[in-house]
């Protein structure tokens, strides 16, 4: 059909009207923001931090479960360790000072989030670095934990897993614990299996071997096995190792070297599981056990105490069979940092208190975190253990204790680093010069004392020489300390600044304490008393020096004697006295707070008071466990 004049021209205009609107939409330029698409915008405080790590609190947990949630034993390492820290609660959060009113800072950078393929698969284990306490309530909780860490392993790859036991005698109840509970392991593994379509098909897609070491290893099992009750009898079978040696590491070293190859061979991952209430004997070769069990890959996890804080040893209540008499037998049970960071000394002789530091020994939890394994802090047996305070106060607030983390590194780097420091390696001269585990000197007296006073002044001479020495020694501490009180604004750990604080305080206060000694002393020598009562129906025969708050009065013969300004010792009273109470309000809920507390509550007094000492103790045919 052919088209008109009219049509054509219509059409032609049309045509040409929408080729110069669309010409001219092409010089029209939006402004979308398309550079915002590849940044994105943080806020962080003005104050930066490092990355952060606490304990993880567990409940109890002693029934086999009925479904496995998996999560990851670690997090990605900081300098100190990695930990995939639990939600504090929002009124803590709400009244942290560090959280009021931060100064907003803007960092710009490229968008790197992963894709919605990716976000939800699990990391495995070659992502995750060890966590440096998880805290529960018992071994079902501990053991359900573990479970949990063995189902993620055992994601990739079948397992074998070697147990460890310390063959301590302390330890007898723990070893009858986990073996009433090791059904819970088996039992929770088969839930998994079920639910878990990651998990390997197998049969026997976990193997145990059961060893128990002391001064050398020893196999319990006859080959690994799945079998519960093989376990069982195994762990029955541990003896008690008679040399008091836990050479944990030397222990974990020979465990690697049997059976990783074994474990190879089979396409297993080898995992070492130690079971200990104590810190071992030879933490001297820490780090070769680390760079072997990288090497292997083998992560090592421990069902452990808590440390003592600042101090190596703890005291063991132990009854001996033939004659029920109490015996405290020195374990070790500390320090939580690769060398000690307060006193060892109390005033009088070496520390006698058990005070939790709220994390694992330094060389198991090292070893945990270097690994990739957990440390589980379990709770303390209460009746066995010489303790200042409740052993339920073990444990700290999340919050509170998150400034005061010990440092994890290896000891060379770590005495590196407080030597650099003048602030630090003053502390490190005045720890050293008052240890009575190295100056016997500065053991006195307490406990015992004879009736008769020929002995009384015997004994009572030697000690008081010991006591003026002592004080004389705390005099020259108080000078280091004092000179370097400048420099504690400049120390950026507030876990240096609380050891100082505490320090200081109880180097004037011993001070008082040891005047107080040989007031005491000096008193008992020149009254000549003789106990009139009894205990338990016997008549008392000894003397023991017990700390009070209220304060023997010097007379001017006795200042004479013991050369003391009386001022100068007054004022030193005072200030240690306001000292703790300022560790208390400035490091609240952390063990310095307790520890100066219970130098408060225990005042600085001395007298002499009348006991029964059982003469059975005297009897050389008691053996004593070596612990």
């Amino acid at each position: 059909m052919a088209l008109n004049k009219s049509a054509i021209s219509g059409l032609g205009v049309s045509l040409g009207i929408h080729v110069l609107v669309i010409f001219a939409l092409s010089f029209i330029v939006y402004d979308i923001g398309g550079e915002q698409l590849q940044m994105v915008v943080d806020s962080v405080f003005a104050e930066e931090r490092a990355q952060e790590e606490f304990s993880q609190e567990i409940e109890q947990d002693n029934e086999v479960a009925d479904s496995m949630n998996v999560i990851a034993g670690g997090a990605i390492t900081s300098a100190i360790g990695g930990s995939g820290a639990p939600a504090v609660a929002q009124t803590k959060i709400e009244q942290a000072e560090s959280l009021k009113e931060p100064e907003i800072k803007v960092n710009v950078g490229a968008i790197t989030a992963p894709g919605l393929n990716t976000l939800g698969n699990d990391l495995g284990a070659g992502e995750v670095t060890g966590d440096i306490g998880q805290v529960v309530e018992g071994y079902g909780a501990a053991m359900s934990q573990f479970t949990q860490e063995l189902v993620r392993l055992m994601r990739d790859q079948k397992v074998l897993v070697v147990w460890a036991f310390d063959e301590s005698e302390s330890m007898k109840p723990a070893q009858k614990e986990v073996r009433e509970k090791f059904n819970k392991i088996y039992e929770e593994l088969g839930i998994a299996a079920k639910q878990d379509q990651k998990l390997k098909a197998s049969e026997e897609v976990l193997l145990t071997v059961v060893t128990s070491y002391g001064q050398g290893l020893k196999e319990q099992t006859a080959k690994p096995t799945a079998n519960v009750s093989e376990i069982r009898a195994a762990i029955d079978k541990i003896d008690i190792d008679r040399t008091g040696k836990e050479n944990m590491c030397q222990t974990i070293n020979a465990v690697v070297g049997k059976y990783l190859k074994m474990a190879q061979s089979q396409k297993r991952k080898l995992v070492v599981c130690v079971v200990s209430d104590e810190s071992g004997d030879d933490g001297n070769v820490v780090e070769d056990t680390i760079a072997l069990c990288k090497r292997g890959d083998v992560p090592v996890y421990f069902l452990g105490q808590y440390a003592c804080f600042g101090y190596p040893y703890a005291r063991y209540r132990w009854v001996d069979p033939q004659y029920g008499l109490t015996h405290w037998l020195q374990i070790n049970q500390g320090p939580e940092t690769p060398m000690p960071e307060l006193l060892q000394f109390d005033g009088i002789g070496a520390r006698w208190d058990y005070m939790s530091s709220g994390f694992g020994p330094y060389e198991q939890v090292r070893i945990a975190r270097e690994t990739g394994g957990v440390y589980y802090l379990l709770p303390s047996y209460g009746t066995n253990l010489v303790t200042t305070t409740k052993l339920d106060d073990r444990k700290y607030e999340l919050l509170d204790m998150r400034e005061y983390l010990p440092v994890l590194s290896a000891r060379m780097s770590y005495v590196k680093e407080r030597e650099s420091s003048k602030f630090r390696s003053a502390q490190w001269e005045v720890i050293s010069l008052l240890n009575p585990h190295q100056d016997s000197k500065l053991q006195m007296r307490e406990h015992w004392y004879p009736t008769d006073p020929a002995k009384f002044a015997e004994e009572g001479k030697r000690n008081f020489e010991m006591a003026i020495r002592a004080m004389g020694l705390l005099n020259q501490a108080s000078a280091v300390l004092e000179k370097i009180k400048p420099l504690e604004a400049k120390e950026q750990s507030q876990r240096w600044r609380a050891n100082y604080e505490l320090t200081y305080a109880q180097c004037l206060a011993y001070r008082v304490r040891l005047f107080q000694f040989l007031l005491a002393l000096d008193q008992h020598q020149k009254t000549k008393p003789m106990p009139k009562g009894s205990s338990n129906g016997q008549p008392n025969n000894a003397w023991n020096l017990v700390r009070v708050k209220e304060m023997l009065p010097p007379d001017p013969e006795q200042v004479k004697i013991t050369k003391i300004d009386m001022n100068e010792l007054n004022q030193q009273l005072e200030t240690a006295k306001k000292m703790f109470e300022q560790i208390v309000k400035d490091h609240p809920n952390t063990p310095w707070a307790r520890r100066a507390q219970n130098e408060i509550n225990s005042g600085f007094g001395m007298k002499f008071v009348e006991v029964y000492r059982d003469p059975r103790y005297d009897k050389t045919d008691i053996k004593l466990p070596a612990l």
